[in-house]
């Protein structure tokens, strides 16, 4: 499969909120695993890092940029189809996909997970890779030939899955497709434990961290 081939954007288009009531503030979630969990593959030292204060600086920048304005009564999925390719309101955007695409990420992984994928998600990585090795093989590739920063992805397009890679903060709801896991190749997700070499990080994710049981919990029924 080629995961060069992507379709094309088409983002939706910034709608007035006549009577917007403001929502609490965004709320970085709780990790559901202690910091120092993910080791070897990820350090307690990256994760205080990139969860504490990554992911924590583009929840507080979004709340800051939203506030008093229409979009403070938006969600994050509604704030990223909104503000998408809107050169005025790129801020929001980066800043809301780049939360809403961390928290996924502390979900696609968990400690020691090692396991093989439940029956139907299993069944549909055949159907649509071989194998499960040709799947993992297809979101190594992504994520380390990816140029420059952002993330690989499983995801769900109609009956079939396919991988694709996505710079910045870009991510699979602009495209319309359902993701299932994600893994972050932002240099901060692994530079401090293995440098430059992202594959190592890469492969020991593929190996050892993915969480399968929430892949499959977010696939839908054809």
């Amino acid at each position: 499969m080629n995961t060069q081939s992507q379709p094309a954007i088409v983002p939706a288009r910034a709608k007035p909120i006549p009577s917007a009531t403001p929502r609490a503030p965004f709320l970085l979630a709780p990790l559901s695993y202690p910091e120092d969990a993910l080791e070897p593959v990820i350090s307690a030292k990256t994760l205080q890092l990139h969860y504490g204060k990554h992911h924590k600086g583009y929840v507080d920048t979004l709340n800051r940029l939203v506030a008093r304005t229409p979009f403070a009564a938006m969600s994050l999925k509604e704030l990223i189809l909104a503000t998408a390719e809107q050169p005025e309101h790129a801020d929001i955007f980066h800043n809301a996909a780049q939360a809403w695409n961390h928290s996924f990420y502390w979900l696609s992984i968990r400690p020691k997970s090692g396991d093989v994928p439940p029956e139907k998600l299993k069944s549909r990585i055949i159907a649509s890779f071989g194998s499960i090795e040709a799947l993992k093989e297809e979101l190594a590739t992504a994520a380390t030939e990816l140029f420059g920063a952002g993330w690989a992805w499983l995801v769900q397009d109609g009956d079939r899955l396919r991988v694709l890679k996505t710079n910045n903060a870009d991510n699979p709801l602009m495209m319309k497709l359902r993701p299932l896991l994600t893994i972050d190749v932002w240099e901060h997700a692994y530079y401090l434990d293995v440098q430059n070499r992202r594959a190592d990080y890469v492969n020991g994710i593929l190996a050892n961290l993915l969480d399968w049981k929430f892949a499959s919990d977010n696939l839908r029924r054809s």
